[in-house]
């Protein structure tokens, strides 16, 4: 019996000799690209073997996996030859559906800078500074594990476990039960902003812009409790704050950054944090401190926090989002026994329960003492670059523009002369590949600062510098 004669095959390796993985990718990519038909006969195990200069093992495991990926099929005496497409000419509609009326997106803003621009905004940290080999090698171990065929909806338990204790090490009473795994910080906003009987919030004008537009697609009522990081004597006006508060029916609950404040990088005092309990208790407001920067300090110092001092009613957010991988995703909630049932069930209406696999490689990362030399390394790095953008700042700023000194996190608030059109120098800088926010989504009321983030994390400094340059020119023609 004659056989179909074989295609000729390229794979690329680069220098080094190829790889099941390579030969994969490969046919994979000519398939995709028209190259390779539907019939074709790929080269037998041996010629390719001669041709690359692998091991049969080699070539047959490559083979192996793209018959299980659907993309060939292996015949019997015959060879390997490439399968027919699955897709087929979709048929014209019987009837045109409805579209869902839906609102417009609230921030239609990208989560990554455009190639070629940069981005002098953001609160992401540089790659460069992000543990992935050592996140990586977490993933092959855990990978070796037998994943559990069923998810933990609280999250699963070693990580609740080592975030309890982390916590408890800080001088939070936490127990694991308490612990809630979430998708980042932000599902642990969504799940107890859902779970709240009064839909009343009181947030920090400006505020992390994010969690402002989550609850007000819930329906929460806003009450805007100002922040002024220039104001003279710390930036929390109590009396302001109180009046605030007493103007209406009280709220159910304050949403309140506490540690290198998003977007200005504002740190509450100890008597700011004092006052701020007072007053709650005073009105029976509850608090939900959202802590995502607090161990960024420098020499692995901490602050007290609200949940430290208000005990555990104080629910208390944080994430390992921003400091450890953005990708994975991992944040959490700490909260009192009793609010827990509800806010795991809150959860449960979302997502059911978060994929297991991010949880036990974060878990992996904490158990192995990672995390505390990664933040060593980070708080040095990011130390080394906010004095060089303060240290820029001073040089290139023209008169009249001032800046925040948080002493830590990854970004500080600019403010400029209220001469300056924001929109106009946003599109300048844009013109110059420069991005900035704007940061008119934070505000609640009257937007009583005039200016943007300055991301140092994101930035080296070289980077950092010549932006800060644009920027200086940009002010100062404008």
């Amino acid at each position: 019996m004659s056989r179909a004669p074989y295609v000729g095959l390229h794979v690329t390796s680069g220098d080094r000799r190829a790889t099941a993985a390579d030969i994969v990718a490969s046919v994979q990519r000519e398939i995709a690209s028209g190259a390779l038909p539907a019939g074709s006969r790929l080269p037998p195990v041996r010629a390719l073997e001669r041709q690359l200069g692998l091991s049969k093992n080699t070539a047959q495991a490559a083979y192996d996996e793209l018959v299980a990926r659907g993309l060939v099929e292996a015949r019997a005496r015959e060879g390997v030859f490439v399968l027919a497409g699955l897709r087929s000419a979709a048929p014209p509609p019987l009837l045109e559906a409805p579209l869902p009326a839906v609102v417009p997106p609230p921030l239609s803003r990208p989560d990554l800078p455009q190639r070629g621009t940069t981005p002098l905004s953001t609160v992401f940290i540089d790659p460069e500074l992000l543990p992935t080999e050592r996140i990586a090698e977490c993933a092959r171990s855990v990978l070796r594990e037998k994943m559990p065929s069923q998810y933990e909806a609280q999250g699963y338990r070693p990580l609740r476990e080592a975030i309890a204790k982390r916590l408890s090490a800080r001088g939070l009473d936490v127990e694991a039960d308490e612990v809630i795994i979430t998708t980042g910080s932000q599902q642990s906003l969504d799940i107890v902003a859902r779970a709240l009987t009064v839909r009343r919030i009181a947030l920090e004008s400006p505020v992390y812009a994010y969690a402002k537009l989550l609850f007000e697609s819930l329906g929460h009522e806003q009450i805007g409790l100002p922040i002024d990081p220039f104001r003279e004597g710390g930036g929390i006006d109590l009396e302001l704050w109180e009046r605030r508060l007493a103007e209406g029916p009280p709220p159910a609950l304050a949403y309140l950054i506490s540690s290198f404040h998003n977007p200005t990088g504002y740190s509450y005092t100890s008597a700011e944090l004092r006052g701020v309990l007072e007053l709650c208790r005073r009105y029976g407001v509850a608090i939900l401190e959202d802590d995502w920067g607090s161990d960024m300090l420098s020499d692995g110092e901490y602050r007290p926090m609200l949940r430290m001092l208000g005990g555990k009613h104080v629910l208390y957010v944080n994430s390992f989002t921003k400091k450890l991988l953005p990708s994975l995703r991992i944040g959490f909630v700490a909260a009192s026994p009793e609010l827990v049932p509800t806010l795991v069930a809150m959860k449960r209406l979302s997502t059911l329960g978060n994929a297991w696999l991010t949880e036990a490689v974060v878990a992996e990362f904490l158990d192995r003492g990672y995390y505390d030399t990664h933040l060593q390394a980070l708080q040095k790095a990011l130390d080394q670059r906010y004095a060089a953008c303060l240290e820029a700042l001073d040089e290139l700023m023209p008169d009249g523009v001032r800046w925040t000194r948080p002493g830590g996190g990854p970004t500080l608030w600019l403010e400029v002369p209220r001469r300056i059109d924001l929109a106009a120098l946003e599109a300048h800088l844009a013109r110059r590949g420069v991005v900035v926010s704007n940061q008119s989504a934070a505000f609640l009321g009257a937007q009583h600062l005039h200016g943007f983030r300055i991301a140092y994390a994101f930035l080296g400094e070289e980077q950092l510098r010549a932006a800060l340059t644009i920027l200086g020119d940009a002010l100062r023609t404008l």
